[in-house]
């Protein structure tokens, strides 16, 4: 990376491949790969959905809707049962 880098920089591509001790050939195809691999990078992260942070309380803001439905229905059958039951359980 640190090669490419100096590269894209504007070094020496011979100087560079001597002191790395590279061909001249190998750097430019480093330099290559590494663009695309950034242009590709780039595409797949723009592509992506935002995450929603209220997702997760959503979900729970749900479950517990439809869990107070049933217990809503419950009771009501409950009371359909025994009519009385609510009001003797009051204090």
């Amino acid at each position: 990376m640190d090669a490419v880098l100096r590269l894209l920089r504007g070094e020496e591509l011979d100087a560079l491949s001597r002191e790395l001790g590279v061909t001249a050939a190998t750097l430019p195809t480093w330099r290559d790969d590494c663009l695309s691999a950034g242009q590709a990078g780039l595409k797949t992260n723009a592509a992506a959905e935002p995450e929603d942070p209220t997702r997760d309380l959503k979900a729970l803001i749900g479950e517990l809707t439809i869990d107070n439905e049933c217990l809503k229905a419950l009771l009501r059958k409950h009371e359909e049962r025994d009519p009385l039951a609510y009001r003797r359980s009051k204090p």
